[in-house]
């Protein structure tokens, strides 16, 4: 029985994988701002052969897209006191010159390139934050950008009946 789990579990597992993933965050360029949780991960055993197997999962794709790049580590943090947004991520051995910084939309891309070392990464930003108000300093690989926070508005409008 544990056999037949195992070998049912594979299929399913492949047949999602190759699917469409259906909006899920990562699986495309328009999925990536749908809110909830993403992860990934990997799981490596070692098969009768004696090799390692390596199994992901997870609902988003590993690393950047461009296959040369390097995906850095990006913190978001969100700071309810001064009503801003700040992502912090790490970008070593590269020039302030080299970083740059695409807002769109609620989407955030990050890229640099230096002798060799490249940096790829979409961030989705979940708040309304002001895109052209941001500021971005980048030292001793770390870069920190900080977008003020937009109010959301009422999710709706009331209309009184007469």
């Amino acid at each position: 029985m544990t056999v037949f789990f195992d070998t049912e579990f594979d299929r399913l597992f492949r047949r999602l994988a190759q699917m469409d993933m259906g909006g899920l965050p990562g699986a495309d360029e328009d999925a990536c701002c749908v809110p909830g949780p993403r992860y990934y991960g990997r799981v490596v055993t070692v098969g009768p052969d004696g090799r390692p197997v390596v199994k992901e999962y997870g609902n988003v794709r590993p690393g950047p897209r461009d296959p040369g790049a390097r995906e850095p580590a990006v913190d978001t943090i969100v700071d309810e006191k001064e009503k801003v947004v700040k992502l912090i991520a790490e970008m070593p051995g590269v020039e302030k010159a080299d970083v740059k910084i695409v807002v769109d939309g609620r989407t955030v891309d990050l890229s640099a390139e230096r002798d060799g070392k490249k940096y790829r990464a979409r961030v989705a930003i979940e708040r309304k934050f002001d895109g052209d108000g941001a500021r971005a300093t980048y030292k001793n690989g770390i870069l920190q950008i900080v977008f003020k926070l937009l109010e959301d508005g009422p999710a709706g409008k009331t209309v009184e009946v007469e």
